[in-house]
């Protein structure tokens, strides 16, 4: 996001809490949402790794100022969720799983608050995954981002936290609310619902529920539905899958290929490129030692 869209940012978000009125309040963080959209968009294709880096804590705590006046309203959590995801995989994770894990737990709440307030009204942790399923089965499209966000949020979060049996029993619901995104929306953001199954189906051995040929399905999938273009489908292919089968080359072809790739390959996210790239290095200095 540009200075001038942060500040205006910040303009909002200081003049609705300076509001006295409960309503006005929710009118302005109301009329934010089109401008949401548009920094939104523009953060996407932002190629300054980080500027980016600099620019998101400040919009993340404006949302949930936003939030704090219109409770309600779907679009901030939405975004709010969208935020702290993208903040914790492309900026702390690597460095700070613990603080990540606990971004991803944020971004998870404000997910899981947008469903109940769309009626999916059950505690999404202890349900069965058959009882997600059937709370879901009557949202539509207009759902799944909220559905996406959400599960992402919520199995990220569990992938940090390995050692606790009791959060790994949760990853099958999480993927309940994924299996829900694949029926009414499989392409939604960049074919980001195959990438979900494709890790999630990659990243653990046949005996734990793994299926490495499942996994493979999907990663193809989502590079065929970004011709090749989205470098994020070959990091976390090595990372999981290639990882998961101790094949050391194909993990170092496709890092080493992420990091060869040109700028402005797909510039619509051209930022999740530049994440990809950082994430690419990283792993490959972990390669002697994972092999």
């Amino acid at each position: 996001m540009t200075k001038s869209t942060i500040h205006s940012f910040w303009a909002i978000a200081l003049f609705a809490l300076l509001l006295n009125g409960c309503s006005m309040g929710q009118m302005v963080a109301r009329t934010s949402v089109t401008m949401l959209d548009g920094g939104v968009e523009a953060l996407n294709h932002e190629p300054d790794y980080e500027l980016a880096r600099e620019a998101i804590p400040a919009n993340l705590k404006l949302l949930e100022g936003l939030i704090y006046k219109d409770p309600g309203n779907l679009a901030l959590r939405l975004y709010t969720a969208q935020g702290f995801y993208g903040y914790a995989f492309g900026f702390i994770e690597l460095d700070d799983p613990r603080r990540a894990a606990e971004l991803y737990r944020r971004g998870y709440e404000h997910g899981r608050e947008g469903l109940r307030r769309l009626g999916v009204d059950l505690e999404l942790e202890s349900a069965s995954p058959d009882a997600i399923r059937a709370a879901v089965a009557s949202l539509g499209a207009d759902a799944v981002p909220l559905l996406f966000w959400t599960a992402s949020n919520w199995a990220k979060r569990i992938d940090l936290d390995r050692t606790d049996p009791a959060m790994i029993a949760q990853l099958s619901s999480t993927a309940a609310l994924m299996e829900r995104v694949m029926e009414l929306e499989p392409a939604y953001h960049h074919a980001s619902p195959d990438l979900f199954f494709a890790v999630y189906y990659g990243s653990r051995a046949p005996m734990f529920g793994g299926d490495y040929d499942r996994s493979a399905a999907h990663f193809a999938r989502a590079n065929e539905l970004n011709s090749d273009r989205l470098l994020l489908v070959d990091v976390l292919y090595a990372e999981y899958l290639a990882r998961q089968r101790l094949d050391q080359e194909a993990f170092h072809q496709r890092l080493t290929r992420v990091l060869e790739a040109p700028a402005g390959l797909l510039p619509e996210m051209e930022l999740a490129n530049a994440i990809a790239k950082r994430r690419a290095a990283w792993l490959l200095e972990k390669e002697q030692e994972w092999f």
